[in-house]
């Protein structure tokens, strides 16, 4: 649960609630054949595209483009996109059939209440360029004047902990690890406008992108008016850079036993003397927690430090830079086409600016996503969906019984208490049993920046009102338009928004054996996060506890070290390596989910009757050619690289030929050789669950 965009701890703790399936999507729709008529698939005679093939290619070579390949020469990225593939495809179908809602909402507020009003009001204001143009700076103003009264570090450290500001520390409310059916305070390290890694790495490529934010901090400093922009822009990227080296690294964030470290004020005040934790704290409305959990410790203590020896003016102009680049989108267009320039063009080599209309979807949907989401349901997700759902997921719940049951490095008492921990698996489909109450939210049309401040105000404050009542299961992560899925070990819950549950990851025409191996993997993927090198240290309930012997524990970690192995020797891009302790988590789920949809498709055929031969392909190729189908994807070089050094997801690459050639039924269904390039002998092969 996020108290603020800025906080580094939403890359540890805070992300776990929310481990999706899918790498964050943005792409624009690929052709689709088009059905051939009403109840039949969309995709091919069964649900698979077959037209993306690349027939020159054998399976046992290169999987996915085997599957993909075909489709990979002849598509292009589109110049306003990052990457191009089926995630997308669906995103931009849901964007769509959202803007319906929303244009109507802004042309015909009265027609939708009181919460429809606010979703055409916010929506309207972000669609009027001209008059967020015609009001320049002003909208700035009051912000950055606050910054302007700030004279010491006591009003440094009441920005640092107030909503929409930047700095060193972040703040957060999650579920105790120790009790999760409460909340409590949670503080990590924040404050980088760039990946960590992006200032540190050595070459060509890092130092023309510390270049280009050292040039995007001067530009965004003079466009807000601030004098003297060039040296402040030094001082501000040395500030950072200095904040860099400290930062915990993205593996290390990944470390739930060193990240949980509750201390109160007291030990707060012990490991980071330098920073005024009571102000702080009660300045976040955080005050009345017992314990504070103090995630990368040593970086706070190390950021303290770097705190006090930084001039407050260098903070000052910190801050106004922060503010000023962070709330782009709402400015002039001068100020929204620098954000474009550096962030989506440098970093990620995204040549075109998204649609305004698009990127207009997007931020209404973080605004006010539960009041879209409940029009959204009511008028594309057929309930019937919820039912074939349900016998897939538990289905995947049988699979991953016996898998477990029969596990030959298991011992009885952990074998037990994984059982038990699968039974207690809650799935959650399609939308919440109840949407959030915007009614507090001020939305005012004609005030673009202003409804952003006042959503992260209202977000902030939902939240704290949360905060000393019993955790609420309910609560959903991400809205039904999200075109993802979730695991929260926190609360032992697996989620499918609507927006997911479509071809080609799921159609209730499609052949079973498409729908088993596109999202029967993806559920299986989440299933397998509540058993993954994170997942696994969190029982039944979502405490933070171990439920291993020793003896299964190193059993585990051999076969998880080895996944590690394999997929480090794997190539995101020129001259950068998959980080295979990053990514183990998500190439656990993937294994895991992979295997046990498999197990769920046999188990499906036992009931329903042994799959038939379609179109020359068995039920099986059909279940590893729908998988490789549900990962066809292209990135652009910056998008992948930033990826590689950040993502915890494989490239969509590797998530399929990484895990097949660990299946043993994949090699079966392909007759898969020594001598083919993805062959590995049986001993090799890394099986989990």
């Amino acid at each position: 649960m996020k108290m603020s965009k800025r906080l580094g701890l939403s890359v540890a703790l805070v992300a776990l609630c929310t481990a999706g399936a899918i790498a964050a999507p943005a792409g624009k729709p690929v052709a689709k054949p088009a059905a051939k008529a009403a109840g039949t698939p969309r995709y091919g005679p069964f649900g698979v595209d077959l037209a993306a093939k690349d027939p020159a290619v054998k399976p046992g070579d290169d999987f996915w483009n085997f599957v993909n390949g075909g489709w990979a020469k002849r598509t292009d990225i589109p110049a306003d996109k990052a990457s191009v593939g089926y995630g997308n495809v669906l995103t931009d179908e849901a964007e769509a059939n959202v803007r319906l809602i929303l244009d109507d909402m802004a042309k015909n507020p009265a027609k939708y209440g009181a919460t429809g009003k606010q979703v055409g009001d916010f929506y309207a204001s972000w669609m009027d360029e001209a008059g967020i143009e015609a009001k320049g700076t002003a909208p700035l103003k009051p912000y950055l004047d606050r910054i302007a009264t700030v004279n010491d570090l006591e009003g440094l450290q009441v920005l640092f902990a107030s909503v929409g500001f930047e700095g060193p520390v972040g703040f957060s409310i999650i579920p105790n690890l120790a009790d999760p059916t409460r909340y409590t305070a949670a503080t990590g390290q924040s404050g980088l406008g760039m990946p960590r890694d992006y200032y540190l790495l050595d070459g060509e490529k890092y130092d023309g992108f510390r270049k280009g934010y050292r040039a995007y901090i001067q530009k965004m400093l003079e466009l807000g008016g601030v004098g003297d922009a060039s040296a402040k822009a030094d001082a501000i990227f040395a500030l950072e850079t200095a904040m860099a080296k400290v930062h915990w690294s993205p593996e290390q964030n990944r470390n739930i036993m060193a990240l949980n470290d509750p201390q109160d004020i007291a030990g707060l005040e012990k490991k980071a003397p330098e920073f005024d934790w009571a102000l702080m704290l009660k300045t976040a409305g955080l005050d009345s927690s017992p314990k504070i959990l103090m995630a990368n410790n040593t970086a706070l203590t190390a950021l303290g430090k770097i705190m006090v020896a930084t001039p407050v003016a260098t903070w000052k102009d910190y801050l106004a830079f922060h503010f000023i680049s962070d709330n782009a989108a709402y400015l002039p267009k001068a100020f929204d086409t620098a954000q474009f320039e550096f962030f989506s063009k440098t970093l990620a080599g995204v040549q075109t600016q998204r649609d305004r209309w698009k990127r207009g979807v997007q931020m209404t949907n973080g605004a006010l996503g539960e009041a879209v989401g409940q029009l959204y349901v009511a008028k594309y997700f057929p309930p019937a969906a919820k039912a074939q759902m349900a016998e897939l997921i538990e289905n995947l719940r049988a699979s991953y019984q016996e898998r477990i049951s029969k596990s030959s490095w298991m011992d009885e008492p952990t074998r037990k208490a994984a059982l038990a921990k699968l039974a207690a698996f809650e799935p959650r489909v399609g939308h919440p049993d109840k949407y959030i109450d915007y009614s507090s939210f001020t939305v005012v049309r004609g005030d673009a920046l202003g409804n952003a401040r006042r959503s992260a105000e209202f977000q902030y404050q939902l939240q704290l009102s949360r905060f000393p009542k019993p955790v609420d299961r309910s609560l959903w992560g991400m809205t039904p338009q999200t075109v993802n899925a979730y695991y929260n070990p926190l609360a032992n819950q697996i989620t499918f928004p609507a927006a997911i549950l479509q071809p080609p990851y799921f159609d209730p025409r499609a052949d079973p054996a498409v729908n088993y191996g596109a999202i029967g993997a993806i559920i299986g993927h989440e299933m397998g996060h509540g058993f993954d090198d994170q997942g696994s240290q969190f029982g039944p309930t979502g405490k933070f506890e171990n439920w291993w012997t020793p003896a299964a524990k190193k059993a585990f970690q051999e076969r998880t070290a080895a996944l590690a192995a394999q997929y480090d020797q794997y190539e995101a891009v020129p001259g950068t390596k998959v980080n295979g302790k990053l990514t183990l988590g998500e190439n656990i789920g993937d294994l895991g989910g992979v295997e046990a949809a498999y197990g769920a498709y046999q188990r499906y055929q036992a009931k329903h009757g042994k799959a038939p031969v379609i179109g020359g392909l068995t039920g099986d190729q059909r279940f590893f050619l729908a998988y490789a189908q549900a990962w066809r994807t292209k990135l652009r070089e910056g998008a992948a690289r930033a990826r590689a050094l950040t993502d915890p997801h494989s490239p969509p690459y590797n998530r399929v030929n990484g895990i097949v050639r660990n299946v043993d039924a994949w090699y079966a269904a392909f007759d898969v050789k020594p001598g083919d390039k993805l062959y590995l002998p049986p001993e090799q092969r890394v099986h989990i669950w």
